[in-house]
């Protein structure tokens, strides 16, 4: 019999993917490890930073090289662009340089926090979606830029659980849940998370996917972290679906008196 999670795939603009779990690819001791994170994971889409690669590297391979393409689909990012103007100059360069139209959009605001830039990263997604561009923007959980977002034609919208790379979870779940009630695109939640329960916490609140990096790749063990989160996104996943119980104040027996009172009673009769 096959599970939900067989069933259940994620639909962006028009890609499709079995798993819910998005990975990157910096800050791994090695690209080796960084291999085996990503093949631990399970995940379909690997985000890569266009600006911080060496495309024209003299030994001829690159961060590229390292990405199995024949089972990951590359999502370049616009990390380390702070206007509208950079982000949209990088996304075409990628889609040169990768032959994507995928985009995840980045503009930071904020060199301290990193929060992104919410006016301008509306301009160039905006811009990108004329373009072609399947737009992948990294918000701050904001239900209303969020919104505006998908007004101009994002694919899916990404909050952030925390700031980047802070692995302090899911710190606002009450906008997470509004983001997702409110949204027609997939809810892609992005930044913050750092292990395994932050993962699961995400995932039950009922956003359509996960993206990290520094939680897997800067664990002691990336590889054995990659394998925990892809089960605790699954298993995160599963729980929305399943519905949970209905939260009380006091105890409820499981095995309530009253059935064993009435079958007591039907014994004797």
């Amino acid at each position: 019999m096959q599970t939900n999670a067989a069933l259940d795939t994620l639909r962006i603009g028009k890609y499709e993917f079995n798993s819910r779990l998005f990975v990157g690819t910096g800050k791994y001791p090695s690209l080796e490890i960084m291999q085996h994170a990503h093949e631990a994971s399970g995940a379909e889409v690997v985000t890569v930073a266009i600006r911080r690669m060496h495309l024209d590297d003299a030994s001829g391979k690159t961060l590229v090289d390292y990405i199995d393409r024949k089972h990951m689909t590359l999502l370049p990012n616009t990390a380390g662009c702070y206007t509208a103007k950079d982000a949209v100059l990088t996304a075409k360069l990628a889609r040169e340089a990768l032959g994507t139209d995928l985009i995840k959009v980045e503009v930071i605001g904020d060199p301290e926090t990193l929060y992104p830039d919410t006016r301008e990263t509306i301009i160039a997604a905006e811009e990108l979606v004329r373009d072609g561009f399947t737009v992948l923007p990294y918000v701050v959980d904001d239900p209303i830029a969020c919104k505006r977002l998908e007004e101009v034609g994002c694919a899916a919208v990404m909050p952030l659980a925390a700031p980047i790379g802070s692995g302090l979870g899911v710190c606002n779940p009450y906008s997470i849940r509004l983001i997702k009630e409110r949204a027609n695109v997939p809810v892609i939640v992005d930044a913050g998370v750092g292990t395994a329960s932050d993962a699961a916490i995400a995932m039950e609140l009922g956003v359509d996917a996960l993206l990290m990096n520094t939680g897997i790749a800067a664990a002691r063990d990336p590889v054995r972290m990659a394998c925990a989160m892809r089960l605790a996104v699954e298993a995160g996943r599963e729980a929305f679906l399943a519905g949970r119980m209905e939260k009380r104040l006091y105890a409820n027996a499981s095995s309530p008196m009253r059935d064993l009172i009435a079958t007591k009673h039907a014994e004797r009769a």
